[in-house]
């Protein structure tokens, strides 16, 4: 969460850097700001709410300066008010900052008892006041950021401008990612390569504990010991256009609308369309050794996770363990040998599930990243990257990223069960035509779109509904809560079918919608007996099925939504789409904010 540009250019840089915090603007929408050097001092910009009232504030007073720094703010300490807004600045210095100082009470305190006066609320303004204390007893920018770096507990990247030197940036990271990018005359810093994608494609990603001085001649990086070091410069091939939301009304449905097409991108790196064999894009990476398999994730990459964890023991039989990122190390975890962790994440910099998978490492295990940011922390640090190729997800609430997700674990579930001997040939065919058929049956569900919208209004009336499901259908249930809370700010909660009757059941009457997912197949009547203990109440029943199931049990539901028929195997990817699409649709007719809902950012990094 919270965006970083920094531009040490030629020419002025302020509408470069605007346009830098428009591409990240789904990172933090809480407030903005840009700061410059120019003429021997630091000129600030800031705004709170979202971008377009910083660029209001900018065409009223315009921003000198060829380098500069900018921010698009997530808010953590401090509310998200201008005053709290990045820059943070005195007298000598301006600076940015993702992530959250931790000890930035007894820094602030012995700030203040050396009389310096601190304007906001923010731990990142401690940041400032430290180095600026350094500049302003003589010390070089470099010597300044190299003795405060080493007080700073917590995670953070920071770019930092300094009065006396208008031609240069220190940049640092720990526990943030922050990246390099190379111009021609010109050097860049920014939060992610998607920042830096209109100015340069030439980056470097900086490592753990790294800082960097650049200069308008290139940047010259150090580790964490101060050591001068090289960090290679890669092609981004990030598109330097910002994406658009072409002709739909909002990022979510444009990119809900793309799941046909990315799933099949996905799929392609690993089916063998043509032998009909599942692969690995590293296909060397030895699965049959594994004897367990750890799943870590947040929110909706979680939900994923609990499908596999259906996948693995039911093709593989391999014993699976699951855990919310957040909870993972502190319930001290047993990590036997020959453990697997599979840590899924759209960015693939959540910092939750960075820490668990840095945790796992130290005791041993092998890691495999489901990440649709290749280039990410996660990516890099993994014994197997297992990229989704979902593209770049503008809307804050995840729809695309999580059946791409689905159908890399599927795969994946696929490989470890051949690997295990547990996979016959015919099988391995099966189950390769069936993911195969996917994008299609996708775009099948995207048909039903408009007669979802036109029942979205007796959802959007609600204070609360309920989601159920069995099987892989209960993950979607727990998705579909969330989605719906999400966006539209109802309560919702997702429960597997068979636990109604041991609790939740009690919340039934005629002002909760109950939204059911049953495709037709083995579970089917078992969850329709569910509907019906909910029915028996006064519970009004939206039933999500394929053609059969709405046959046999959509009589007397308050309405119905029609899906294809389908394998069980890819049924969580279909039917992740209505799921989608009303609570897409409920938001709509609430008329809140879809693509940027309140007190949420896409890419959370801090823990």
């Amino acid at each position: 969460m919270c965006g970083i540009v920094g531009i040490v250019g030629a020419t002025p840089v302020a509408d470069r850097l605007l346009d830098g915090l428009k591409r990240l603007e789904y990172r933090g929408y809480d407030s903005a700001g840009i700061a410059t050097a120019v003429d021997g001092r630091i000129e600030r910009r800031r705004a709170s709410g979202k971008l377009i009232h910083l660029a209001e504030v900018l065409q009223g007073d315009p921003l000198p300066g060829s380098t500069g720094i900018a921010h698009t703010r997530w808010a953590t300490h401090g509310g998200p008010t201008t005053n709290n807004a990045h820059p943070h600045a005195t007298g000598e210095v301006a600076l940015v900052h993702n992530g959250i100082i931790e000890n930035f009470k007894p820094l602030r305190d012995e700030l203040t008892a050396r009389g310096r006066t601190l304007e906001s609320e923010t731990d990142t303004e401690v940041v400032a006041h430290l180095v600026s204390e350094k500049v302003e007893a003589g010390m070089a920018p470099a010597d300044a950021v190299r003795e405060v770096l080493p007080r700073l507990h917590g995670a953070f990247a920071l770019a930092i401008l300094f009065r006396q030197h208008p031609d240069l940036l220190v940049g640092a990271r720990l526990g943030s990612p922050l990246v390099v990018g190379y111009g021609d005359g010109e050097t860049y810093l920014g939060s992610d390569a998607l920042a830096l994608a209109a100015l340069t494609q030439r980056i470097a990603y900086l490592e753990e504990g790294d800082w960097v001085v650049i200069t308008r001649e290139g940047a010259q990086i150090f580790d964490r010991e101060n050591n001068p070091v090289e960090r290679p410069v890669t092609i981004s091939g990030v598109t330097g256009e910002l994406v658009s939301k072409g002709n739909h009304r909002h990022y979510m449905l444009k990119e809900i609308y793309e799941q046909p097409i990315v799933v099949a991108q996905t799929l392609r790196s690993y089916l063998q369309r043509m032998e009909e064999r599942v692969t690995l894009p590293i296909p060397d990476f030895d699965l049959s050794a594994i004897r367990r398999v750890t799943i870590v994730a947040c929110g909706t990459s979680f939900y994923a996770g609990m499908v596999a964890k259906y996948w693995f023991e039911q093709f593989a039989r391999v014993p699976v363990d699951l855990d919310v990122a957040s909870e993972f190390r502190y319930r001290a975890p047993v990590m036997e040998e020959g453990g697997l962790m599979i840590v899924i994440s759209q960015s693939g910099e959540t910092a939750d599930t960075l820490a668990a998978l840095r945790h796992a490492k130290s005791e041993g295990q092998k890691i495999a990243a489901v990440v649709n940011v290749p280039t990410s922390t996660m990516a890099r640090e993994a014994d197997l990257l297992l990229p989704t190729h979902a593209g770049p997800e503008i809307g804050v609430a995840s729809t695309k990223a999580f059946t791409c997700q689905l159908a890399v674990l599927a795969a994946l579930a696929a490989n470890l069960a051949r690997a295990k001997g547990r996979l016959t040939p015919a099988d391995e065919k099966s189950i390769v035509r069936h993911l195969a058929e996917a994008p299609a049956a996708l775009n099948g569900a995207l048909a039903y779109d408009e007669s979802i919208e036109a029942m979205a209004h007796s959802v959007a009336a609600a204070r609360d509904v309920l989601y159920l499901g069995r099987g892989t259908d209960y993950p979607l249930a727990l998705e579909g809560a969330l989605k719906l809370k999400e966006i539209s700010y109802i309560h919702a909660e997702g429960y597997a079918a068979g636990e109604m009757k041991h609790g939740p059941i009690a919340l039934i009457d005629d002002a909760v919608p109950v939204i059911v997912i049953a495709p037709s197949g083995p579970l089917f009547d078992k969850t329709v007996s569910n509907m019906q203990e909910v029915q028996a109440r006064g519970g009004r029943v939206i039933l999500i099925s394929d053609y059969d199931g709405v046959q046999a049990a959509g009589e007397n539901c308050l309405a119905t939504i029609t899906m294809p028929k389908v394998h069980p195997l890819i049924a969580p990817l279909v039917y992740a789409v209505p799921v989608q699409l009303l609570a897409y649709h409920v938001a709509v007719a609430k008329g809140t904010d879809v693509d940027q809902p309140r007190n949420l950012a896409k890419s959370v990094t801090v823990e």
